[in-house]
Formats: C-alpha cells, structure tokens, sequence
C-alpha cells in the first residue's frame, strides 16, 4: 500500500461514517440524538469553558498512575514467577481466583476502603493492569527457547544476570503483548471508575450530561474522545512494539 493510500481510505471512511450519521439524523428529525455539527458544537462549548482539557487531564493522570503501580510490581512479578517454578504453583491459584473478577466488582469495597476520590479509580485501573501483566510476563519467560538459558549458564551468568540479561530480554516482545491489552482495559475502566467514584474526568462527563439536562451532544462528544485517546494509547505502544531492539519478537505489519 502506497503511502497516500494508507491515508487517504480510513479519511474516505471517516468522511463517509460522518455523512451517513448526519444524514440519519436529518432524515429522522430526532431531536434528541445529536449530529456531527451538533458535537462539535459541544466540544467547543466545553474547550471555552476550559472544562474539556481539565477532564482529559484527569482521566489520563488516573489511567497512567494505576498503569505504572501495575507495570512496576506486575512485571518483576511476573519475571520471578515464570523464573521460579514452586513459587508459581504457590501463587498460581490465587491469581487464577481473582484474575477473572471484573475489576467494577471491587467498586464497593474500594469506596469502603479509599472513600469517593482519586485513589478508587486508580485502585481498579491496578487490579484492571496488574493481572494481564503478570500472566503475560509469565507465560514470556515460560516460552523462552531453552537454547538461550544454557547459552547463558554456559558463558557462566548467574541467576540474576541470566534473568536480566537473557530472559526479561527473550521474553519482552509477548510482556508487550500483555502491556497493550493491560492499558486498554485501563482506559476502558477508568472511564466506568469516573461514572462512580469521582466528580471529574471523561466518565464523569458522560454520566453528568445525561443527567443534568439530557445533553447528548456531550455525551457522544465524551464517548468520541474516549475512543480517540484510546486509539493514540495504543498507537504509542504499537511504536514501542517497533523499536529496533525488540521489533523481531512481532511479524512486519
């Protein structure tokens, strides 16, 4: 594919979706579902109102804390589990238990524990991140070739330089698999967390303008940019997936 085309047919496709819509609401005389012009119109209502900035922000801030708290325990975790076959089959039923649970479900306990505020949604987007993280890096360092161990023991690695030099690198690629679903269900629970637990951020917006005067226009305009920084978030971690030291873990599309 050429590199105008690779621009060119999502921006037809965007172009047509937008027709299509405004074109059902005009020919339906709805007055209650907004069209294309009707949003924007919302959006910049919220931008002069410096509200629209704010609620990214917010939004973003709590996604990224919960994030990183699950990456920064979740992979070392995870590298120690897959490394230490008894400790696995310790922990192994737990994680089994609680991974299913949807984190929405630990809503009432997280607002007993940590009260209405920034820590509950940034508690649920931990549990959301931690345990996709975990299992990934597991299952990364189960996969690595058994070649690359005895190469390293053979070059006479220790255990701690054969994990960090050896393993967490052969693993990487498919901990980065884990790391992109763990930030999509992020950003998917943040927004549900912000509807509950906070009076802010983009979760917040949508609930908030159904509520106080039926403003759908805002409401599709909160769900646009959820949808629009959810395809950014995994944009970005598409380019780290790309990175020359790490790219020959995925295929060339």
């Amino acid at each position: 594919m050429k590199r105008w085309e690779y621009w060119l047919w999502p921006l037809l496709t965007l172009a047509l979706a937008l027709l299509v819509w405004q074109t059902a609401v005009t020919w339906t005389q709805t007055r209650i579902f907004p069209g294309p012009i009707q949003v924007v119109r919302g959006l910049r209502e919220l931008s002069s109102k410096g509200v629209l900035i704010r609620y990214v922000r917010d939004s973003l801030v709590r996604v990224l804390s919960g994030y990183l708290s699950a990456l920064l325990l979740g992979v070392p975790s995870g590298l120690l589990l897959g490394w230490h076959r008894a400790a696995e089959e310790c922990f192994n039923p737990v994680i089994q238990v609680v991974r299913p649970i949807s984190p929405l479900a630990w809503t009432p306990l997280a607002i007993v524990w940590f009260g209405v505020g920034n820590v509950t949604p940034v508690f649920l987007i931990f549990l959301a991140s931690f345990f996709p993280i975990v299992v990934s890096t597991i299952n990364g360092v189960r996969n690595v070739p058994p070649v690359l161990r005895n190469a390293g023991r053979n070059f006479g690695l220790m255990p701690a330089a054969l994990l960090r030099r050896v393993i967490f690198p052969a693993a990487l690629p498919q901990i980065l698999i884990g790391l992109r679903i763990a930030l999509g269900i992020a950003w998917l629970v943040v927004v549900a967390a912000e509807m509950i637990a906070v009076d802010s951020g983009l979760g917040y917006l949508i609930i908030d303008s159904r509520n106080a005067g039926k403003r759908y226009d805002l409401v599709i305009a909160g769900m646009l940019l959820i949808g629009l920084i959810g395809l950014g978030l995994d944009a970005a971690m598409r380019r780290v997936e790309r990175l020359q030291s790490i790219r020959w873990g995925f295929s060339n599309d």
